[in-house]
């Protein structure tokens, strides 16, 4: 589970195990599919309410998505790192948060 740089373009990837990946992907699947409904119920002239309540459950997936995410980085990324005597994912990891926190 180490994040390495990938020297072409200078992104970084992260390897992440199939129970993770699997679960990740279909959560935004899953995603994916509230859109395109959302997608329709615009196209098919839906009551405003109706489609601002599906939007609001796509916001809420995205952020179960985002807190999904955040708890596997800090199990890994950001553990390993200390584990390794550096602050430097922790110092990424507070930006991270403050972003996410506006």
């Amino acid at each position: 589970m180490s994040e390495e740089k990938k020297c072409c373009c200078c992104q970084r990837s992260k390897h992440r195990e199939a129970e993770e990946y699997i679960k990740l992907i279909h959560r935004l699947n899953r995603i994916e599919g509230q859109v395109r409904g959302v997608r329709a119920m615009v196209e098919n002239d839906r009551y405003c309410v109706d489609i601002l309540t599906q939007v609001q459950a796509i916001q809420s997936a995205l952020n179960a998505f985002n807190k999904e995410l955040l708890a596997n980085h800090i199990r890994t990324c950001v553990v390993e790192d200390i584990q390794a005597g550096s602050q430097e994912k922790v110092d990424e990891l507070c930006a991270v948060v403050q972003k996410l926190m506006k």
